[in-house]
């Protein structure tokens, strides 16, 4: 018998001659003639099977640990002859030297190679790189950039990364398409939208014009951009109207619009409600913006605000100057904050330049006298009026924050928010400063908040949408009379929500007999007539569609308000089977929003996407890649 033996079944058998072998636990013979070991196999696998389980365990945990492991498994068998069997292959194992070598395993060819990537995986990872490239902005050539190459194959050597032609010209177009698809699936079962759209130049001097949708699915409220297209035309309102119907009719929500969100500028205002017929809805951040910028150019309020921004814009500029005013900062003990900067078409940016110049005033009146520029200085009066300036604007900063929202409904909120404002400048008109600058700022706002605000409980969806909000209800109309008619109206559109359609003939009639299938009703005896007449209305099942409209609109009214930071999507989502017909009303109510800025968030990621580093990128990526970033 040959001395060489590499199978590990040797662990088990100790050669005799050249035909025998002898089992190390039951010490019974047997044949290996020829040098074959199916016979000793055979034989540990009918006589002693845990032997081949304390293999398993020497190789996966040690030597030691698998012979206390087999003589656990050994003391648990149910059979007398394997258990004793079982005790002398745990006393076996730790006695004989040659069941104590672990053999290692011969190295095989597929640890030097790298396998290819499934044809799926690869798939998945494709669209994962380019749903990165829309949502961070990043360009198509990144695929080629050598440091991105080396991490990408460092996660894993096996995957190919496409070109930059390839996520540009198929992968790209086709997460579009499906992405697309998805959306129009999900907005066709909604019952009614809300557009918002706004228009923007970007640094090619490209003209793009945006259009974001605004439903509720499931008792949630969801917001998607529909389309960020290129407008070649001249923004006239029969261009922009047949912008805005080309959209709607792409995404099939023509007969669903319930509301359209826009700027106050005259060509898309006249295409909405003169053109399109659609119920017009002014951006009321706009509003807010006209009011405030209006009352910020006064003479004496620019005068002072002129003055702020010469010390921030030389602050800013100034390298000595930035650092004098972090050191007077640490001297003090005060956080290191930078001044800020106003745009022109914001006022929200002015009130925060003002904002900071007071907090940091102490360190920034020192820092201007000990470097002494040629700057106008603020005195103490015009630090008083400046302060006074900002506790004024802080009301209208928070509003415009709170009506900005694409996650909660607003529209109902629109009212209350308003009449909070002219509250809050009267209590101030009844209080005045002893600065007329001041003074007279705050009449101008009064006048323009009623000019702007003063008729908007009489816009139709706006009060419908606070009626049927739960948080308000009546409770948020000033005048009692536009409350009234608020809700004759709901009761109308709850009216025509519950009237049944009427079945046409052939429905009526059999297909093959032509009789009804409903059979004739008994006549009413004449004794019971009266009676039938009067209570026919009010069994359940038979109610005219006017009176369990009045019915639940009175219900719903009788309610307590919930808190006003309670979700009223989700008080509706439980009262919903309560109040069947006015929840279709809200439905097409609360979907409304209070502003386009949704629109107008589009073209500041727009902008991004727009760089020097990719400036020569076509209006359909553009298109595609905006789409992806907002819907993704």
């Amino acid at each position: 018998m040959s001395t060489r033996k590499i199978s590990d079944i040797w662990m088990h058998f100790v050669g005799v001659n050249q035909a025998q072998a002898r089992c190390q636990y039951c010490k019974n013979l047997i044949s290996v003639h020829g040098g074959s070991t199916s016979n000793m196999r055979r034989h540990l696998k009918t006589k002693h099977p845990t032997a081949l389980l304390a293999d398993t365990q020497q190789t996966t945990t040690g030597t030691a640990e698998a012979a206390a492991t087999t003589s656990a498994t050994a003391s648990t068998s149910t059979d007398s002859g394997v258990a004793s069997t079982s005790t002398q292959l745990a006393t076996a194992t730790t006695t004989a030297p040659q069941a104590a070598r672990k053999r290692p395993k011969q190295t095989t060819m597929g640890g030097f190679i790298n396998r290819p990537i499934q044809p799926l995986q690869q798939s998945k990872v494709d669209q994962a790189l380019v749903k990165m490239i829309a949502t961070d902005f990043q360009p198509f050539t990144i695929v080629e950039d050598r440091g991105f190459r080396a991490y990408t194959a460092a996660l894993d050597p096996s995957y190919v990364l496409p070109s930059r032609g390839t996520i540009s010209k198929r992968m790209l177009p086709n997460l579009f398409e499906k992405v697309r698809a998805e959306l129009q699936e999900q907005i066709r079962t909604a019952p009614a939208v809300c557009l918002t759209t706004d228009c923007w130049t970007s640094n090619t001097t490209t003209s793009y014009m945006s259009v974001t949708c605004h439903y509720i699915t499931d008792f949630k409220l969801r917001s998607n951009l529909l389309d960020c297209f290129v407008v070649a035309e001249s923004h006239t309102s029969q261009n922009l109207a047949q912008e805005l119907s080309r959209v709607a009719k792409e995404w099939g929500i023509q007969d669903k619009i319930a509301a359209c969100v826009t700027d106050n500028a005259s060509n898309i205002v006249k295409a909405v409600n003169d053109i399109l017929k659609w119920n017009h809805v002014r951006c009321f951040a706009h509003l807010l913006n006209l009011t405030v910028r209006s009352s910020v150019h006064q003479t004496e309020i620019q005068a002072l605000i002129l003055k702020v921004k010469s010390i921030a814009e030389y602050v800013r500029r100034s390298t000595v100057a930035s650092a004098k005013l972090r050191e007077m900062q640490l001297q003090m003990g005060q956080v290191q904050l930078r001044m800020k900067q106003d745009v022109a078409t914001r006022w929200n940016s002015t009130y925060f330049m003002m904002q900071r110049a007071i907090e940091i005033k102490e360190p920034l009146v020192s820092t201007m006298a000990l470097l002494n520029p040629l700057l106008p200085a603020l005195t103490p009066e015009e630090w008083d009026i400046t302060k006074e300036v900002c506790d004024i604007l802080k009301p209208f900063e928070e509003v415009t924050v709170e009506m900005s929202s694409e996650r909660f409904v607003t529209g109902s909120k629109a009212i209350l928010m308003a009449r909070g404002l002219q509250r809050i400048v009267a209590h101030r008109q009844r209080n005045p400063s002893t600065h007329e600058p001041v003074k007279g700022m705050v009449n101008f706002l009064a006048a323009d908040l009623e000019k702007r605000f003063g008729q908007i409980e009489r816009v139709r969806v706006l009060a419908e949408a606070t009626l049927l909000d739960p948080r308000f209800k009546k409770h948020a109309f000033v005048i009692e009379r536009n409350a009234e008619e608020t809700v004759s109206r709901v009761v109308g559109a709850a009216t025509h929500a519950a009237t049944p359609t009427l079945p046409s003939t052939e429905e009526e009639e059999e297909e093959e007999g032509g009789t009804t299938v409903n059979p004739p009703s008994e006549p009413v005896p004449q004794f019971w007539a009266d009676f039938e007449e009067r209570v026919t209305t009010l069994r359940p099942g038979v109610q005219n569609p006017s009176t369990g409209a009045m019915l639940e609109i009175k219900g719903f009214l009788a309610e307590p308000l919930i808190p006003r930071k309670a979700d009223p999507l989700e008080w509706w989502r439980v009262r919903a089977l309560v109040y069947q017909n006015i929840c279709t009303v809200m439905k097409t109510r609360l979907c409304i929003v209070a502003t386009s800025v949704p629109s107008e968030r589009v073209f500041s990621k727009t902008g991004q996407i727009i760089t020097d580093r990719r400036n020569r990128l076509s209006p359909s990526k553009v298109r595609e890649l905006v789409f992806l970033n907002a819907n993704l």
